[in-house]
């Protein structure tokens, strides 16, 4: 009977689900006030700091906005003190992220999350953990050990819980050397999963052939259609799009200088990553001082390796590759044997506990049957599993390590060869003047010719039988151009297809362009460069566009509302300043102009999802000069007209166009308002250098996803080492460095994190020394 499918029973049930959410929200912590204003020396009276499972005193140095510089006198005592700053700072946010990695979200927000629990248990980010622990060298494991023993001792000394963990409504868990794997692989999550599970509901239908080769004519950018909800997309699918595309390195810019272009005579490295818009931020700033360590830099809450940083000797950032590291293969021809059946169940806050069936194949598990892909009850698809990089017991963290004890190219390199997931394009640079870029992955012996599709062909399983490591992957060293830029831009000609879709060439292109025309590139001239707000693509097309006008005696036709709007658009060079009006007009006209102008091209889903996933950018200024004249006036007048509207209501780019931060609990129905907390009008845009992503739109839209953080160091001064984060330090809502670098964010200002002894201690004033526990203890 239809009306008892699974799809029509939860749409019965979600009305009670609501009520038991509402009725649980007035009897539990979500309705506590939000904290009130701490200060940084009311936060820091809550570390422990006596009778600590130390070999010897560590001290660490605390800049006036929470960061960090810990020095200790062996690696297992840095390790620890690390542990404790890491959940000092960001505790909340590291048992969200664990929640997420097991698929246990629904044990703190209830019912709502049940079908992301089911996906994410079936993803299973935790299932090679325990083979990659059992492989693991000594010296990983003993620092992984210590930093866990750091985050546990925390828990154990203070009071309370912060007041996000709280609201999770469970009891304190230890961490264990298997959670920081599995929260490690969260971070490492495909990109490409982004753009499939899109494009999942297309594969039976009979546009599918053209739609699929007309995105992979354009090496399609794969984050761009979950930056907002899409009209007529699924919910759960948006949820969990967005929390696997917000904490996943995805985007990202990064280049590096040689001295002989530089002003300073020295290498220079910029790095700034590009994560989903969030609080707390998804990097903490820490410096550390031991024996195998002097660093400073970017790091994941939970992860005690830097990402993005510097030691004395090097400089290291990266993008992602977006490689093929995954792949979906149709498992209808298995034998029955060849699939084992597990039942996990799921704790539900506020409801009745529920189960999720995961079913396991020599491929991967079948990701097909995660609600938010399943087909109707009544007509379900072939069963498809999942074969992906990140199932295999590869050893990224190690790698990482590796990289920030690395001294020079020889060695920077070599770290990289049991580093698979999410893959990287690494950038070098070191105090030689020497610059470099690896491609940091692991991929399988897939043929050159293979011809891509969404569901695999059986043969291409073959070629995971041999996987191809960093070093036998294409990397460059000291180019003649002086310099090295990546952006998520298609890498180097590889032995194997690296992957097939990729960013747009806007922000690789601006970035080398504003390079190459500076003989002498500054620090000052770098960071300009990271906060540039051009995309090429959209001036290429306002020239066609302006010329398709043109030819066709547009402006005599229009009302003078009508001129004034293709004037605005004609002016538009391209730059997307908050305080200019042209970008209000060009986008109100694209976002109209584009589905109109592309109409018929495929059935109406199917078209929306190729306006979503194809470069536009790039396709329109050439089909427009050769579309039929009526076409192209229809268009025309669509895009005119919903510029005249939008100029009307929004005087600047910035009032159109929002970025809103808030924590991850603001996506809970009823009560996540109370948890966006700064909201102000943003610069950028979908494919500049400074990435403010959000769909085309005639409307006032929130940003959601771009650059997020930013590093830039010159080479020859350990000390000139400089970092901002979009949001603040201090995970803890109420302290007053929750969202104290906003302002430096946006003027262009960064917080300098030296790494000679005294400079850190001029810097980082305020002392606090870590006492060991005696002997007697």
């Amino acid at each position: 009977m239809k009306f008892l499918t699974r799809h029509n029973l939860a749409r019965l049930l979600r009305p009670l689900m609501g009520a038991a959410l509402i009725a649980g929200v007035g009897s539990c912590a979500l309705l506590e006030p939000l904290p009130g204003p701490v200060t940084p020396a009311e936060r820091l009276a809550a570390m422990p700091t006596r009778d600590l499972p130390l070999d010897r005193d560590v001290v660490i140095h605390w800049h006036e906005r929470q960061v960090p510089f810990i020095v200790a006198e062996t690696d297992a005592d840095a390790a620890f003190a690390l542990g404790l700053v890491h959940a000092h700072l960001r505790l909340g946010q590291m048992e969200i992220m664990r929640r997420i990695a097991y698929g246990r979200l629904s044990e703190g927000v209830g019912p709502f999350a049940i079908d992301i629990d089911r996906a994410l248990r079936i993803l299973g980010f935790h299932r090679a953990a325990p083979a990659i622990e059992a492989a693991l060298p000594d010296e990983t494991r003993d620092w992984l050990q210590r930093f866990a023993d750091g985050i546990n001792h925390y828990q154990a000394s203070i009071d309370e819980l912060p007041y996000d963990a709280r609201l999770l409504g469970v009891g304190v868990e230890p961490w264990t050397v298997q959670n920081l794997i599995s929260v490690g692989r969260l971070a490492a999550t495909d990109v490409n999963w982004l753009l499939w599970f899109r494009l999942w509901k297309h594969r039976d239908t009979p546009a599918w052939p053209a739609l699929w080769a007309e995105l992979l004519r354009d090496g399609a950018d794969s984050t761009a259609s979950f930056a907002q909800n899409d009209a007529g997309t699924d919910a759960g699918l948006d949820a969990l799009t967005e929390l696997l595309g917000g904490f996943n390195k995805s985007g990202s810019n990064s280049f590096v200088v040689s001295p002989a272009r530089s002003e300073s005579g020295n290498a220079l490295m910029a790095n700034d990553p590009h994560l989903g818009f969030m609080l707390p931020n998804l990097w903490l700033l820490a410096g550390i001082q031991s024996p195998s360590y002097q660093m400073v830099g970017l790091m994941v809450p939970g992860l005690p390796f830097v990402a993005v940083g510097r030691n004395k000797d090097i400089a290291w950032g990266g993008t992602n590759m977006r490689a093929a590291s995954s792949d979906m293969f149709d498992v209808s021809d298995l034998p029955a044997g060849d699939i084992q059946e597990t039942v996990e169940p799921i704790a539900v806050r506020w409801w009745f506990d529920s189960d999720v069936t995961v079913r396991e194949t020599p491929l991967g598990p079948i990701i097909s049957d995660a609600p938010q892909l399943a087909g109707d009850d009544d007509a379900p698809g072939p069963p498809v599993a999942l074969r992906w990089m990140g199932h295999k017991a590869t050893d990224e963290i190690s790698a990482m390590l590796a990289v920030n004890r690395a001294a020079d190219w020889p060695a920077f390199r070599q770290a990289f060869e049991t580093f698979a997931v999410s893959a990287q394009n690494m950038l070098f640079a070191d105090a030689q003047g020497n610059i470099g870029q690896v491609l940091a992955t692991q991929l399988p012996a897939r043929a050159p010719d293979l011809q891509p599709s969404l569901i695999s062909p059986p043969g291409v399983a073959a070629a995971w039988e041999r996987i191809l490591t960093s070093s036998e992957l294409p990397a460059s060293f000291n180019p003649q151009a002086g310099y090295l830029v990546s952006a998520n831009n298609r890498p180097a000609d590889a032995p194997v297809p690296v992957g097939w879709f990729f960013s747009p060439d806007d922000r690789i292109g601006r970035i080398s362009t504003l390079l190459a025309d500076d003989a002498a590139v500054s620090m000052q001239r770098a960071g300009e460069i990271q906060r540039d707000v051009t995309q090429p693509s959209a001036k290429a097309v306002r020239d066609a566009v302006v010329a398709a006008a043109t030819s066709i005696d547009l402006a005599n036709s229009l009302d003078d509302e009508g001129r004034a709007a293709l004037a605005l658009i004609a002016a538009f060079d391209g730059t997307y300043d908050a305080a200019l009006q042209a970008p209000v007009a060009f986008e109100a006209f694209f976002a109209a102009f584009v589905p109109q102008f592309y109409e018929g091209k495929f059935a109406a889903d199917a078209l929306e999802a190729f306006v979503a996933s194809a470069d536009i950018g790039a396709r329109l200024p050439g089909e427009l000069a050769v579309a039929p004249a009526d076409r192209v006036d229809t268009a025309l007048r669509a895009g005119v007209a919903a510029a005249v509207v939008a100029v009307a209501e929004y005087a600047s780019w910035g009032e159109m166009h929002r970025m809103a931060l808030g924590h991850p609990l603001r996506m809970l129905p009823v009560i996540g308002g109370r948890f966006e907390f700064v909201e102000f009008g943003v610069s950028g845009s979908r494919q500049t250098v400074m990435k403010t992503n959000a769909s085309p739109s005639g409307e006032k839209h929130t940003a959601r996803y771009g650059s997020q953080a930013r590093h830039i160091s010159d080479m020859g001064d350990i000390d000139e080492n400089y970092f901002v984060l979009l949001g603040g330090q201090d995970g803890f809502m109420g302290s007053t460095t929750f969202v104290d670098q906003v302002d430096l964010w946006r003027a262009g200002d960064y917080i300098r994190m030296p790494l000679r002894p005294e400079s850190v201690e001029r810097e980082f004033a305020t002392k606090m020394v870590l006492r060991r526990a005696s002997k007697s203890n």
